[in-house]
């Protein structure tokens, strides 16, 4: 076997040419600083234009990731949850002046027909679709029977 000749070529820097001459930043790794990273940070008006743009892509409920987490944890923030006790009281007044209505409604009708309805009241609850259910079925009553006797 012949023997080849390898030269060895080093090239040695001086400390201000290394670091005018080598990249020693590990920007190629991922690595930021936290000036850069404050700087990278989303706006709030970046956040909005992103969410209006994935707005039919987010799923609409889900404990995480979703349109009702964000309503909630928004909620959560802002005090939502006094404007719910407020609405429902109020809602539960609407069902009070319903059921009130709603007896005087039986009142006449039973003082027009001499006959007994027979309809309790306080079964009915608080369920505002059961309230409004029964108040149109006696609403209708009334409009029939006023009409029978107008015509008879």
């Amino acid at each position: 076997m012949a023997k080849e000749k390898v030269d060895l070529i080093k090239d040695v820097y001086s400390k201000t040419q290394y670091t005018q001459t080598i990249d020693n930043r590990f920007e190629e790794l991922g690595v930021s600083s936290i000036v850069n990273d404050l700087q990278n940070q989303p706006t709030v008006e970046a956040f909005f234009n992103l969410y209006n743009e994935l707005f039919y892509d987010i799923p609409p409920n889900g404990d995480t990731n979703s349109h009702e987490f964000l309503a909630i944890q928004s909620g959560e923030y802002v005090g939502f949850n006094r404007n719910n006790e407020e609405i429902e009281a109020l809602q539960a007044e609407i069902v009070q002046l319903r059921k009130d209505l709603l007896a005087s409604q039986i009142s006449n009708i039973e003082q027009e027909t001499g006959q007994s309805l027979d309809i309790d009241l306080e079964n009915l609850g608080n369920n505002t679709d059961e309230v409004n259910q029964t108040l149109t079925q006696i609403q209708t009553e009334v409009q029939s029977s006023t009409n029978s006797n107008t015509t008879s």
